[in-house]
């Protein structure tokens, strides 16, 4: 035992001395030299993307991967606010040209009710190039050198870098047309089909054709495993290359909002040649399609996937760069966030995601600088470090310590409180007389619901109340003085401040119900709150209560599972509710339609879940989308805001903030979550993070030399020890050997 603790004293001591003098960090999960490359480090969690097809992917997770790979036609300038589209892969935004039923253009201020089609004809950038992909290789005789594939070809294959040969090739109007055809196709699920089919010219009939054509052939006796399906070999009217370089889309009508849908993914472009290449036997089996690895133009490229373990991003060899924004909004030149104008995009030469499965670490290894920001795809990070630093000075002056940029931007969803309609209590009432009984009462509620106290609470001040129906960042919202709804606040000194609760017991007297009970039956009024997800007991809950309790009336919360809970919205049986609603886009309508009467939910199955219903908003919302951004628009939306403010069929809630947490060598971080391109605007400081992690994280060595003294003085002991019980028995032989 002596000799293994003397090896054990000898093993740490070598150890020790070796260490000892180092000051690098030893936690590190990379090597030295990665550190000083330009590489930025970011986490996932839960799972791998599913779908990088750009005709499937919808979830967010997904997003960092498929609008940087991909490019639509259109997309956002990154620093404008109100959001503003900008051309990506298309040469410049297109106003579209009216036609009337007979196809008689018609003047671009033609009423929308005349216009039949709307046709956009969409130039393309000339000279753009797809990354590098097996699907273009060709051989010295210009044939596809992997296709068809040869039988024991894939062995081995996994990735696209286990193809030896790649290629490319210009990008061309048609790729945009196979795109829109493959949305049709019933061999891709797109979630994004319904809506283009409602408004594209020809698109429903190519799909339900499509799907005949496919149900006629899955019925043939000894039909083959559905292969390619080549959509170059038939289309329809509404998608239509003019020329290489050319697009032309005819919309149904006049639908304003179309551009947005120009600046998702999901019309981004698909090259023929990707289509047919992962079409070919036993691809599935090697994990190789589109939702594994994409074929695009955007500035970066996957090139490495390992599933639900690392995704790597690099900088697209064959992207022509686009320039950084000289212009922001305001405070973002005070930011730094116009210090890199004019420069090419991108800057970062890979993107590596990692994936961590719990929070904790995750967050553990930002705070050290292993990660340059937590999560690419999530704007709740920042919100909750602002959230610590306040509740915590010991976290404040870490994060100050770090230089950790923590920055928030109200975004365009919103959480509203909603009174249903076709209530008799809190809805429109049957009769004048009723139904301003019943406005009245609305709002009384809208009084004493004090939102101001629930986003202070239950939001840590990390969300904007809301005045009305339209978040910032849209066209339409207004600020105070001139955003206030009167209903509810009054003006003192340019701050809102909420009508007391005296004249909202004035106005409950006014509903009919003094001291919150009915003026005939002197029944206390009961209302009811529908909750989703059994949330019964919360202290959200608690907290309603005792704002109707402030004014003497009776809140009943009905608390079901989700599913109980839409199935009552359906049939209307829902008095109150709380819902919320994030933007499909940046534009007034996408939010408006929420209380257009013929978009009800009950009856129509609309996403108007109150079941709003007044004949002059819904004359100024048929009016206003069919509208251009402009003036005129803008003004029918404060005129739409004013009339719900008026009638009270919700209280508008609030409008949630998403923040980034970005290391200070971040540069050019600025929140958004409309705007998805964002890892093609970043830069960083190698150097900078280098030197800050060998400073954050330098090694603690001296309880290794308090072991080491520890073990040595164990030693020291056992050899003494031992050299007693030496002597003791070398005594003791000596006394027997001296007995007669």
């Amino acid at each position: 035992m002596l000799t293994m603790l003397l090896r054990l004293v000898l093993v740490i001591t070598l150890f020790a001395a070796m260490a000892g003098c180092s000051r690098e960090p030893v936690n590190s999960p990379y090597a030295r030299q990665e550190l000083d490359q330009n590489v930025l480090h970011t986490a996932f969690t839960q799972r791998s993307p599913k779908y990088l097809d750009p005709a499937s992917s919808y979830s967010t997770d997904e997003t960092p991967f498929t609008y940087n790979i991909y490019e639509p036609l259109y997309g956002y300038h990154y620093l404008d606010r109100p959001y503003r589209l900008v051309p990506r892969a298309a040469a410049n935004i297109v106003q579209p040209v009216y036609y009337d039923a007979q196809g008689q253009q018609l003047p671009d201020d033609a009423p929308g009710e005349q216009v039949a089609v709307s046709v956009y004809d969409i130039a393309l950038k000339p000279g753009i190039l797809y990354a590098p992909h097996p699907a273009f290789a060709r051989d010295d005789v210009g044939a596809f050198r992997y296709w068809p594939l040869k039988p024991g070809q894939l062995e081995g294959k996994f990735g696209l870098n286990d193809f030896k040969f790649t290629g490319t090739r210009e990008l061309v109007a048609d790729d945009y047309v196979y795109a829109f055809r493959r949305l049709a196709s019933p061999r891709v699920v797109s979630p994004i089909y319904g809506i283009m089919a409602e408004h594209i010219v020809g698109m429903r009939e190519y799909g339900d054709a499509l799907k005949q054509h496919d149900e006629a052939y899955r019925a043939q006796e000894g039909a083959q495993p559905r292969g390619w399906l080549d959509l170059r070999q038939t289309g329809f009217d509404g998608v239509q290359a003019l020329d290489d370089h050319t697009l032309r889309i005819k919309v149904l009508g006049k639908y304003p909002q179309f551009k947005y849908w120009l600046a998702m993914t999901f019309t981004a472009p698909i090259p023929w040649e990707a289509d047919r290449f992962y079409h070919q036997p036993d691809m599935d089996a090697h994990d190789l399609s589109l939702n594994t690895w994409p074929a695009g133009t955007g500035p970066y490229m996957l090139v490495q996937s390992i599933k639900n373990r690392r995704h790597v991003l690099e900088r697209n060899p064959n992207f022509r760069g686009e320039p950084y924004p000289c212009e922001g909004s305001p405070g973002d030149r005070e930011a730094g966030l116009l210090d890199d104008c004019g420069k090419l995009t991108p800057f970062i030469d890979r993107i590596e995601f990692s994936l961590e499965k719990e929070s904790v670490p995750l967050m553990g290894k930002f705070i050290q600088g292993y990660y340059d920001l937590p999560q690419a795809d999530r704007g709740d990070y920042g919100v909750a470090m602002q959230v610590a630093a306040g509740d915590s000075s010991e976290k404040a002056e870490l994060y100050k310590d770090h230089g950790l940029q923590l920055r928030s931007a109200t975004e365009a969803q919103m959480y509203y409180f909603g009174f249903n309609w076709l209530d008799p209590v809190v809805g429109a009432g049957d009769t004048p007389q009723q139904a301003e009984k019943n406005r009245k009462l609305r709002q009384a509620i809208s009084i004493a619901f004090n939102w101001e106290q629930y986003v202070a609470i239950f939001e840590n001040e990390q969300a904007q109340v809301a005045y009305g129906p339209v978040p910032p960042g849209v066209l339409g919202y207004q600020s105070l003085p001139e955003g206030l709804n009167p209903e509810v606040y009054r003006l003192e000194d340019g701050r809102a401040v909420r009508r007391s609760l005296d004249e909202a017991r004035q106005l409950l007297e006014e509903a009919g119900y003094p001291k919150g009970r009915d003026a005939q039956t002197g029944r206390p009024l009961i209302l009811y709150f529908d909750s989703m997800g059994g949330m019964g007991s919360s202290a959200t809950l608690d907290w309603m209560r005792r704002q109707l309790a402030a004014i003497d009336i009776q809140l009943e919360v009905r608390a079901t599972d989700y599913n109980r809970f839409q199935e009552k919205m359906r049939n209307g049986a829902a008095q109150m509710y709380l819902w919320g609603w994030v933007a499909d886009y940046p534009d007034a309508e996408n939010f408006l339609f929420l209380l257009y009467g013929p978009n009800a939910k009950v009856g129509k199955g609309g996403e108007n879940a109150s079941n709003y219903s007044n004949p002059e908003f819904d004359r100024l919302f048929e009016k206003m989308r069919f509208l251009d951004d402009g003036p005129e628009k803008e003004a029918l939306v404060h005129k739409m805001v004013h009339i719900v403010q008026h009638d009270a069929p919700w209280m508008f809630g609030y409008f949630p903030k998403s923040g980034g947490a970005y290391q200070a060598w971040v540069k050019n971080a600025k929140p958004t979550q409309m705007v998805r391109n964002t890892l093609q605007y970043y830069r960083i400081e190698p150097a900078l993070r280098a030197e800050s992690i060998k400073r954050w994280n330098i090694p603690v060595w001296w309880p290794l030399w308090l072991l080491l003294a520890l073990l040595a003085l164990g030693a020291v002991l056992a050899w003494r020890v031992a050299r007693r019980r030496e002597m003791a028995t070398a005594l003791a032989d000596a006394d027997t050997r001296g007995q007669p």
